[in-house]
């Protein structure tokens, strides 16, 4: 994926470092990513939740709080009000390159400090947590040895993650003096919640606190046997999945833009995405996607060609059972159909079988039930699947 290294000014003026990456094919939504307390942007999961929302079409931004890895300032200047103030600076200068953000994604602290941004953000839509505190203050526990000293000298300095941080009296005094319970649940976003359940640093009962404080619509989902930092590789990329896919139903995604001189009675495919299989399909007013799974290089954002294939079966099979059956006058309530595809070796020659369930609702009997699984044979598209067709090909 395309990635641009820009800095921007953080809460106090200082150049924070951030990387944007720009999904390859239409961009249809951004995101920011808030790293955990004391990381960074580059921090693995990071890169790879940020990687996958790439290849699903958003634009994301992960950068590094003031006085942390590449950013300016000094880390004992800071707070976790602070880090609320950097997010809301990041969320301004995506919207000066307009890219106006509508998910926000925190890890640990980060995930508090999203919370909090959200509720002071309008137009955030969607908001995933990992791993986070229900209360900010919980991140004082990693140097409370070093607390008694802080507060009487005013900073001290104390080892977290194998580095030596400068830990100030303001960050202390902020973090237990700040509650999140209220944002949760005035969030007027969707809440998705990530969190392992054998996490040692923040437990599990931080997630079901933020959960159970937040209003609907709000998702939970475990991360089974992954650490705080979700270390391990297939961790990282089962929670990007989760968000991925969970992002899909809840973030308003721009429609990619409709060709405008397509010719009447023509269906237009177009290529979106060079480096995948994205398709742009339109046919009149009507504007789909076309993709493959990621499994095959895809980004699963549309149905496969097979997919729309039998996408086509499905719905004529309905069709022409609803015609007959509203000219019959028969209480038909509902009709569903469902197709399966698959290659098969029949008479030593090896095809394509479309499977074709067909469920009915309503108060028929017998007689009419068996009539209308007739029916369904006369589908045009079943007629000229069986019948077989042929393609005439031309470069225009």
């Amino acid at each position: 994926m395309p990635t641009e290294r820009f800095t921007f000014p953080g809460h106090a003026g200082d150049m924070l470092a951030a990387r944007l990456e720009m999904p390859e094919g239409p961009h249809v939504a951004t995101a920011i990513f808030a790293h955990c307390f004391t990381c960074s942007k580059d921090i693995s999961a990071a890169r790879r939740i940020a990687a996958r929302l790439a290849s699903m079409g958003f634009a994301v931004l992960r950068f590094d709080f003031t006085g942390i890895g590449q950013s300016g300032g000094a880390f004992e200047n800071t707070s976790f009000s602070s880090n609320v103030q950097d997010l809301r600076a990041a969320h301004d200068a995506l919207v000066e390159r307009g890219l106006q953000p509508s998910l926000l994604v925190g890890h640990s602290l980060g995930g508090a400090a999203v919370l909090k941004a959200a509720s002071q953000l309008d137009t955030i839509k969607g908001v995933v947590t990992i791993g986070a505190p229900a209360d900010p203050g919980h991140v004082a526990h990693n140097f409370s040895d070093a607390i008694p000293k802080i507060l009487e000298d005013g900073s001290a300095e104390v080892t977290l993650g194998g580095r030596p941080l400068t830990i100030g009296k303001d960050f202390v005094e902020d973090v237990a003096e700040t509650s999140i319970e209220s944002c949760v649940a005035n969030l007027n976003a969707a809440l998705l919640v990530l969190h392992a359940p054998l996490d040692q640093t923040v437990g599990i009962e931080n997630a079901s606190q933020i959960f159970l404080s937040a209003k609907h619509p709000k998702s939970f989902v475990t991360l089974d046997s992954a650490d705080h930092l979700v270390s391990d590789s297939k961790d990282a990329e089962y929670a990007a999945d989760t968000i991925a896919t969970w992002a899909t139903r809840y973030i308003p995604m721009e429609e990619i833009p409709a060709q405008p001189d397509v010719p009447e009675g023509i269906l237009r495919v177009t290529e979106a995405d060079a480096a995948g299989f994205l398709q742009d399909v339109q046919s009149g007013p009507h504007h789909l996607v076309a993709d493959e799974p990621a499994s095959v290089g895809g980004t699963n954002r549309g149905l496969t060609p097979y997919g729309f294939l039998s996408g086509g079966l499905g719905a004529c099979t309905s069709m022409t059972i609803r015609m007959y059956a509203r000219r019959k006058q028969w209480p038909l309530e509902g009709v569903h159909v469902d197709i399966s595809h698959n290659k098969s070796h029949i008479d030593g020659e090896r095809i394509d079988v479309f499977k074709r369930d067909i469920t009915l609702t309503g108060p028929l009997d017998d007689e009419q039930r068996q009539r209308l699984l007739e029916i369904a044979d006369k589908c045009p598209v079943h007629k000229t699947l069986e019948a077989g067709a042929h393609v005439e090909t031309s470069l225009a």
